[in-house]
């Protein structure tokens, strides 16, 4: 299975689990992941979620091969209906990332409470490189969290960056030697999991009331751009660019529209 889950004393535990494909998330997986947060966010035996990829990679984002023959059509995909799962999950979620997180793999985390990193860690977000826009309501969450400046450069570059450079931007909570990162990990969810659900379903709601329509605002306005600018030729060359291991040409569609 690509999405395995399994439920233990309180904790479910989500693992992408496609190794061999650096965790790329496909249609299928969305769904099945999408169906993991609704049943935990109903299922009485869980009090919190931990979402983790491998030791060497949380995920490298979209299955490109995948996400170009089958784009997300409407807000309905299930890439869409997975965000608003997440961004709208009432229970605590922590996430264990190591290796790389790219695209989703670092937006899906905005979403998550508690991020705990290794030090070796790589985040991006190469939207721009990809004549795409910020999805999981990035462009909203990212300056808030960071600062316009330092979102902008993470957002508009499109650029690798470290996990101290993830935690200085307030993505992720602390960073941890590799070694040393799922003890860590497991003794705060156990924290979490010594404390009365209605407090900490309480406290979730309270912080994360004020966003919650701007959010979901927000998520809907980047989804409609994103679909529209994947049809657009810069996102087919980048695509294209992508498979053929070769830089793209963007200059070619700048002066076409001079």
């Amino acid at each position: 299975m690509d999405i395995q889950t399994s439920i233990d004393s309180g904790l479910m535990t989500i693992t992408i689990n496609r190794p061999e494909r650096k965790n790329s998330f496909t249609n299928a997986m969305y769904t099945a992941i999408g169906d993991a947060f609704a049943q935990a966010s109903h299922n009485a035996a869980v009090k919190v979620v931990l979402l983790k990829g491998h030791e060497d990679c949380f995920s490298a984002g979209n299955d490109l091969g995948d996400f170009v023959n089958n784009p997300p059509k409407n807000l309905d995909a299930p890439v869409f209906r997975f965000l608003r799962l997440i961004s709208a999950f009432p229970k605590p979620v922590v996430a264990q990332v190591q290796g790389v997180a790219v695209g989703i793999g670092t937006t899906v985390l905005l979403h998550c409470d508690l991020v705990y990193a290794a030090s070796n860690a790589k985040f991006s977000m190469p939207f721009t490189k990809l004549g795409l826009c910020p999805e999981a309501s990035s462009s909203l969450l990212l300056p808030q969290l960071a600062g316009y400046q330092k979102a902008a450069e993470l957002l508009l570059l499109g650029d690798m960056f470290t996990a101290a450079k993830a935690c200085e931007c307030g993505i992720v909570s602390s960073v941890h030697e590799p070694a040393d990162l799922a003890a860590h990990v497991q003794g705060q969810i156990k924290k979490l999991l010594a404390l009365p659900l209605s407090s900490l379903l309480t406290s979730k709601r309270l912080m994360k009331g004020v966003n919650k329509v701007p959010v979901a605002a927000k998520m809907a306005e980047e989804g409609e751009l994103f679909i529209n600018m994947l049809k657009q030729p810069v996102a087919q060359e980048a695509f294209k660019a992508f498979a053929e291991k070769r830089a793209p040409n963007f200059a070619q569609f700048e002066q076409h529209s001079k």
